[in-house]
């Protein structure tokens, strides 16, 4: 069952994250893409950038918060699953740049956004 809360956590906070991109104008080209690395939360572009976007979610009075749960040791895995999603996505749009941005969402008890926090360029 922790699990389960914690999955759906994780998927509000995607979804916050995923409705805040496409108020900035970003087109989302994939969520939840499964490597053999792990899954990237989310891949979005505009005509110059192609972002991969790691989404990290919080209740309030957690002890950690959202930005800080990314470690060097994800950042690298993030880097790894972007590189094999480069080869694999044959049908990709072909951005002039990449950038690897961190969104950070807190929720309250009732999964309402309290917070959110975009860092581009995050890694």
């Amino acid at each position: 069952m922790v699990i389960d809360l914690r999955h759906h956590l994780g998927r509000v906070g995607e979804r916050l994250a995923r409705e805040h991109l496409e108020r900035l104008g970003y087109c989302v080209v994939a969520a939840n893409y499964r490597t053999r690395f792990g899954e990237l939360d989310l891949i979005v572009c505009d005509e110059t950038w192609l972002v991969f976007v790691e989404v990290k979610t919080r209740r309030t009075g957690a002890l950690e918060s959202s930005l800080q749960a990314v470690s060097p040791e994800k950042c690298r895995r993030v880097r790894k699953m972007a590189a094999a999603w480069l080869v694999e996505a044959s049908e990709r749009p072909r951005s002039r740049e990449l950038r690897f941005d961190v969104v950070g969402v807190t929720v309250d008890r009732d999964g309402r956004l309290v917070r959110l926090d975009h860092l581009e360029a995050a890694f």
